[in-house]
């Protein structure tokens, strides 16, 4: 009966190994697709940007603009009045359901004017990221601009 006891939680704790680095390695496609779009904003290269969210994302701006879709979302960076900006969002956590495909992922992001590694704007922000397609891509970002200093 012992044998039984220890065969069974050999095979428990394999599995919980087996599920944490399959979790592990998921969130770490998130945060290198996060990376990228990060870079992409940086660069200014909108098109780039977009590529990391799926085709009906949706997304609300720190101002509470609700942007629907790839295309609305460069549209709106296109046409943005006042200098020139980029965000640099940063994950506090990373959540994956591999049952849905799902995953969560919040953390603050900040705001810069172009030229400046200053800061000027940030917050709270979370997304949702969904993988039918094969690749993690941003369905959904609530960004909410909150009282901000870029002080260490």
């Amino acid at each position: 009966m012992s044998w039984i006891r220890k065969t069974l939680f050999s095979l428990i704790v394999l599995l919980v190994v087996t599920v944490s680095f399959a979790q592990e390695a998921e969130v770490s496609q998130i945060l290198a697709q996060r990376q990228a779009s990060n870079q992409a904003l940086r660069a200014f290269d909108e098109e780039l940007n977009a590529s990391f969210s799926t085709e009906d994302a949706l997304i609300t701006t720190g101002a509470g603009t609700l942007l629907s879709g790839k295309a609305e979302l460069m549209e709106y960076l296109k046409n943005a009045k006042g200098p020139k900006m980029y965000w640099i969002r940063t994950p506090d956590e990373i959540m994956v359901n591999p049952e849905t495909q799902l995953a969560w992922e919040t953390g603050t992001w900040k705001g810069y004017v172009e030229g400046s590694d200053k800061a000027v704007v940030g917050g709270k922000y979370s997304a949702q990221w969904t993988k039918k397609s094969g690749t993690w891509l941003i369905q959904s970002q609530l960004f909410v601009s909150l009282p901000f200093s870029d002080k260490p």
